[in-house]
């Protein structure tokens, strides 16, 4: 089977389905990754097949200027205009927010590699329509795959989006821009990755409002490949501290939360990992001599010997702690950040400030009491146990190709 795999171009958007790709390749089957941006090389050194579905713009630097309330640039201007899609980018904002951009400006390029390949089957994740849109071009099913611990569209207000691109202006205009069907494919099952005591499923449930099906599965976290250093792989007496803004909040708030973290855990007898993007982690300086500074590693080659994990709230990364059953200091941002956040402060698994109220005393005492109170880790523990109860992603694309009903 020739299975198109479809995401928006952002690393915690991207790298959650990369185990379920693997799946589907060590199956046997073809697999074609279609995302933009810097996805393209990721998705490459992954090991994955990827097609750049919009490889002369930088939508992603785009989304950032929508986020910002900044004009488009006078280049992108010209590629909506020569596109037809001006009208419905003007629309874009009371129809579905910045995040609508990707499917505004990825689904032709994705609709065409997806013809190319000849794909059976689209897989989607629930934030990025374009895979739902390309499967309705293409006449093929879909799997829909949620990509975050935050939230799930069987949620609240969530479930809304998933009438979004159906009947909105801006989808409309899309959709006859295109020459896009109306309706919807066929859906084989929506995916929910949660742990079920952080909102996720405990069995196959139907959907409340259309009676399609629910499955759960584990969230196995991917955050890139590396060479293990020596050090990570060695547990120490003293605890080991994570620290880490992901690769979007240094961009749209700065750095000074994690100068105020750094300069907190100086003082501790610790061993703190700070990851991130050089550039980013330029201006947290100086360093105090417990801090190490380790780049662009990925937290999976230290979380397993670490004790406490501070971050942004980005769902890959609470996902990757609650994986190895590692506490977490969340000092939410923005988009779901506060939502993972919630979910990490009401499971008990860590604790949660505002970033842009955080002082260095607040942040030793958040780092005391979680290291110190063996409670945080132990449902931490409880987390990570559960999670590797469920239905690996193996075992989930095997069961929906058993389902397919081709």
């Amino acid at each position: 089977m020739r299975i198109l795999f479809t995401t928006a171009p952002g690393y915690g958007l991207t790298f959650p389905v990369v185990p379920l790709i693997w799946a589907a390749r060590a199956a046997g089957h073809e697999v074609l990754l279609a995302t933009t941006g810097e996805m393209v090389d990721a998705g490459a050194r992954a090991g994955l097949p990827v097609a750049d579905v919009l490889p002369d713009h930088d939508v992603w630097q785009e989304l950032m200027r929508v986020a910002g309330s900044q004009e488009p640039t006078p280049e992108f201007e010209r590629f909506l205009a020569a596109r037809g899609l001006t009208g419905a980018y003007a629309k874009m904002p009371q129809d579905g927010g910045p995040f609508s951009l990707f499917t505004l400006t990825m689904t032709q390029g994705t609709i065409e590699a997806g013809r190319a390949f000849g794909a059976d089957l689209v897989v989607h994740t629930t934030d990025h329509p374009t895979g739902l849109l390309t499967a309705v071009a293409l006449g093929v099913p879909v799997l829909e795959v949620g990509n975050r611990v935050s939230w799930s569209s069987r949620d609240g207000s969530f479930r809304v989006g998933r009438n979004f691109y159906d009947d909105t202006e801006m989808s409309l205009e899309l959709r006859a821009q295109l020459g896009i069907p109306d309706g919807r494919p066929e859906v084989i099952a929506r995916i929910d990755p949660r742990p079920p005591s952080m909102g996720g499923l405990v069995a196959d449930e139907p959907d409340a409002v259309d009676g399609l099906p629910w499955w759960p599965m584990r969230f196995v976290p991917f955050n890139g490949g590396s060479a293990v250093p020596g050090w990570a792989m060695q547990r120490q007496e003293r605890p080991r501290i994570g620290v880490t803004l992901g690769t979007v909040v240094p961009v749209m708030s700065g750095t000074s939360s994690l100068s105020v973290v750094v300069e907190a855990l100086g003082e501790f007898d610790a061993d703190v990992v700070l990851a991130g993007r050089e550039a980013d982690l330029a201006d947290v300086a100086p360093l105090p001599d417990n801090v190490r500074a380790v780049g662009f590693l990925p937290l999976s080659a230290f979380l397993p010997t670490s004790s406490l994990l501070v971050h942004h709230g980005g769902s890959g990364t609470t996902a990757a702690a609650l994986h190895y059953g590692v506490p977490q200091l969340v000092l939410p941002a923005f988009a779901d950040n506060p939502m993972s956040a919630e979910r990490v402060v009401d499971r008990g698994v860590g604790l949660s400030h505002d970033p842009t109220a955080v002082d260095v005393e607040t942040v030793r005492s958040a780092v005391r009491k979680l290291l110190d109170e063996p409670a945080f880790g132990d449902a931490a523990r409880e987390v990570s146990a559960e999670m590797a109860t469920q239905p690996s992603p193996a075992a989930v694309l095997e069961r929906a190709l058993a389902a397919f009903p081709g």
